[in-house]
């Protein structure tokens, strides 16, 4: 019967021309219809209580003005019934004094009767209607979409984002603060957060990346893990509220996306990455650092769905706080990005790689407050540049480096084949700034020829870089053309006195990152590159200078990433007096990297992402992923971390170089590349 009514009900509201619901005696039995509705999952009527609903939030669409029938539960009609019946008391009452009984005590029993009422109605707003147990619209579209049939659960979230998208600023904000829309949303978010298994491998979390609201993943036996799909629920959600913030109106989006941070964030999420182990609970070093290792990877699942600008300021406030004041070396974090920097830094190998995936992950948002308060905050003024000095303009106005053991004569004598040169450049810039030249071949000579291995092998060469350089150059610059940052540097005053500079925690933590890559593993040194990698692709001429040019005359005690690879590189050169047959083992250890070397006992390499970065990332250097027996090498040598660091390092000077090539081009911004090679970005 109650799927008769149901039809019934719709096809009616659904083809009378005329507006009926803002009749009391129409809109009074939809809610009846809704409160039957929608309270037992996996109800047999999902089918008519969706269509139902379609047929309410599309007359809501056309006419906002009645979202507040349709949305009036019983506290509201409650308080509308006794303030009509107050009103209507004291009238009566009045009525019969004058007429009939001149000395009767009805006007003081309406009176008292009035003022009774008026003192127990609270103000309309003070508490939403949909309390528990009560169902209205909002709840009926909530429940329906939580069905496990999957075309009943997105039609319902069709009717929501229906619902949440009224034009009206009055019906906007009676649904933010009217109804249980924003609480009853993000609860099931957390529901399905916190359902979610506390054993789940980052690397699991990375590979369900494309999960939509609208596509819902399908669980396969190939690449099904445990808790899939409780994982593939969360993230569709979190996608779908998403969407929600994106699509509504201003007013339910602002106040959606605070709900969000609230309560995902705030309340569920930052406690978990920031775990600390009650006393005397057992293992609560491995049970703090796998809490940290699988809310890491979660957020970072997160903040690659997130598309919505509102959610995202909460997400930035949430990680980084408000405040974009350069920090001191000596001040403790303030914020959960102060901690996370920590984290990146930490004595367990995966965490640091989980949380440097998420800084890069977060580098890629199109929001100017990340880059500022962890890069440009510190650079701003140029502190880092000595006082009182020319700048340099050439190669051989800089730092001794011809005299440097460490270097060798130039790109063009390095043995590499003509096909991997770098293309032609102009010695001299007309800008005053370092030739692009002088730049590229600084960073493709930094690493000495008994250390390279590169030119034994084919499609291994700079051209490669330049070609997927170019791509991510151009993304971020339009990623950041709003921001309207300087074309050049600022002036620098010789008579200002040098004041304490300090890179910031950030770039300290990656700076002594890239300092140990000849003792760090392999799949931690792929990760701390490729995120210097993403800021050098900033096109701020702060960061191009700070990051990219080897020449600026640097502060007393000041250091830059030039300055520290060239200590990588003495570093380098004593450890290879120590290592016999160095340069066979080195070429081996390449090939075994690339899978061109099958071994009898075979170890899997690191687990990763090759999507992420570019380079030898995506390309030259591919990090498989694990129990892929395609992937299988053998790894029988000594001084394997010391060898995989040389190759990453080679590796990372030759993509260094890419991006400083294709930031300022020596024939103008549009560059002429072949076609990339097969296989290649």
């Amino acid at each position: 019967m109650r799927q008769q009514v149901l039809q019934f009900f719709s096809k009616v509201l659904a083809q009378v021309q005329h507006p009926l619901l803002h009749y009391l005696s129409v809109h009074r039995p939809v809610q009846k219809l809704l409160r039957l509705g929608g309270t037992v999952p996996g109800s047999l009527t999902e089918k008519e209580e969706v269509q139902f609903t379609t047929v309410l939030c599309s007359k809501i669409q056309q006419d906002p003005a009645l979202l507040t029938y349709i949305l009036e539960g019983r506290k509201t009609v409650g308080r509308k019934e006794a303030s009509r019946e107050a009103t209507a008391l004291p009238r009566e009452a009045a009525g019969v004094k004058n007429e009939e009984q001149p000395h009767s005590k009805a006007p003081d029993r309406g009176a008292r009767g009035a003022r009774a009422l008026s003192t127990q109605l609270p103000a309309e707003t003070e508490e939403p209607d949909g309390g528990p147990g009560e169902s209205t619209l909002i709840t009926s579209l909530i429940g329906l979409c939580k069905s496990k049939r999957a075309r009943v659960a997105l039609k319902a979230q069709e009717n929501l984002l229906l619902l949440v998208s009224v034009a009206s600023q009055a019906a906007a904000t009676y649904l933010v603060q009217s109804s249980p829309c924003c609480p009853a949303i993000v609860e099931h978010l957390c529901q399905l957060y916190q359902s979610l298994p506390s054993f789940l491998d980052p690397a699991d979390i990375a590979t369900s990346e494309g999960i939509s609201w609208r596509l819902p993943s399908a669980p396969s036996d190939e690449a099904s893990f445990p808790g899939k799909e409780t994982l593939a629920a969360f993230l569709g959600w979190f996608d779908y509220c998403d969407h929600l913030i994106t699509e509504a109106h201003t007013v339910v989006s602002e106040a959606l996306a605070k709900s969000v941070a609230e309560k995902l964030f705030v309340e569920i999420l930052q406690p978990q990455l920031l775990h600390v182990a009650p006393p005397g609970s057992a293992r609560p070093a491995c049970r703090s650092e796998q809490s940290i290792l699988t809310s890491t990877a979660l957020l970072t699942a997160m903040l690659r769905q997130l598309r919505s600008p509102a959610l995202l300021r909460e997400a930035v406030a949430f990680l980084l706080g408000t405040d974009q004041q350069p920090a001191a070396p000596e001040d403790s974090p303030h914020t959960l990005g102060g901690h996370l920097v920590r984290h990146c830094d930490h004595l367990s190998d995966e965490i640091s790689i989980a949380t440097l995936r998420l800084f890069e992950e977060l580098l890629q948002k199109p929001h100017e407050q990340i880059i500022h308060s962890l890069i440009l905050c510190h650079l701003e003024g140029r502190p880092y540049v000595a006082r009182g000095s020319p700048e340099p303009e050439s190669y051989e106005d800089t730092l001794d480096l011809e005299e440097d053991p460490y270097f060798t004569d130039g790109f063009l004598d390095s043995g590499f084949q003509p096909s991997m040169k770098p293309p032609p450049a102009p010695v001299t810039n007309p800008d005053g700034k370092t030739a692009v030249t002088e730049i590229v071949n600084s960073f493709l000579c930094l690493v000495p020829e008994e250390a390279k291995t590169s030119a034994f092998l084919e499609e291994t060469g700079y051209d490669t870089y330049v070609h997927d350089a170019y791509g991510l150059f151009q993304e971020c610059s339009s990623r950041v053309a709003p921001w309207g940052w300087p074309p050049a540097l600022p002036p620098l005053d010789p008579h200002e006195p040098e004041r304490p500079f300090f890179e910031g925690h950030f770039l300290r933590m990656l700076f002594d990152r890239i300092s140990r890559i000849l003792e760090q593993p392999y799949s931690l040194n792929l990760q701390v590159t490729s995120v210097l990698s993403r800021l050098a692709l900033f096109p701020h001429p702060l960061i191009h200078e700070y990051l990219l040019d080897p020449y600026i005359n640097l502060a007393p005690g000041c250091r830059s990433l030039f300055s520290v690879l060239v200590r990588v590189i003495g570093d380098l050169m004593q450890r290879i007096q120590r290592v016999p047959q160095f340069p066979g083992k080195l070429l081996l250890v390449r090939r075994q990297l690339m899978g061109q070397v099958p071994g009898e006992q075979q170890r899997w390499l690191p687990p990763g992402d090759p999507s992420q970065t570019l380079g030898y990332h995506a390309g030259t250097l591919p990090t498989p992923p694990s129990r892929d027996p395609r992937h299988a090498v053998s790894f029988r040598l000594d001084h394997q971390t010391l060898l995989q660091g040389v190759v990453v390092l080679e590796e990372f000077c030759k993509e260094l170089a890419a991006i400083a090539f294709v930031k300022f081009p020596p024939h103008g911004p549009h560059l002429r590349l072949s076609e990339p090679p097969e296989g290649h970005v």
